[in-house]
């Protein structure tokens, strides 16, 4: 792998999730899945806490990227690790951000096939963009970002 074009990273990570969402409410409509997902106020605020609170922390990821002068787009190199702000308690909030937002979706839509499809959504992310992510990483800043690892978990 290249240094200098980061952790190649093919495709932008918020696909996949838009991708688990609209497979599941295919399934939901023409796979006749019965929603076990209830539709009453309780289920609408939580769908609405969780996509407002998955929001935000994808855009403070994203700003406290910015202002650390460093790559938010997978697909670039990183130019130092982020380690403070909501990067100091997970390394990856814009994930579990994206991750609150999809099950917000998901139970707004009363999809039960987004649900069943949210851990193969992450298995994909997980492999396909962490460990790529990773791996350049730890090859750019070797000591700081073990380091990291070891005082941050990777999700929460």
């Amino acid at each position: 792998m290249d240094q200098d074009r980061g952790p190649d990273v093919r495709f932008p990570p918020p696909l996949l999730f838009v991708a688990g969402l609209g497979v599941g409410v295919v399934l939901d409509r023409y796979g006749r899945v019965p929603s076990v997902v209830p539709a009453n106020v309780a289920t609408q605020i939580a769908a609405f806490l969780l996509i407002i609170v998955g929001l935000a922390i994808v855009y403070v990821g994203i700003i406290t990227f910015r202002r650390a002068r460093t790559a938010v787009y997978p697909n670039r190199p990183a130019t130092v690790i982020v380690q403070h702000g909501v990067y100091g308690w997970t390394r990856n909030p814009m994930y579990v951000g994206m991750t609150a937002f999809y099950v917000g979706g998901a139970l707004l839509m009363h999809s039960l096939g987004a649900l069943v499809l949210l851990p193969v959504v992450l298995r994909l992310l997980h492999v396909q963009v962490i460990v790529r992510e990773e791996r350049h990483l730890r090859a750019a800043f070797p000591e700081a970002y073990s380091a990291y690892c070891r005082r941050v978990r990777r999700w929460l």
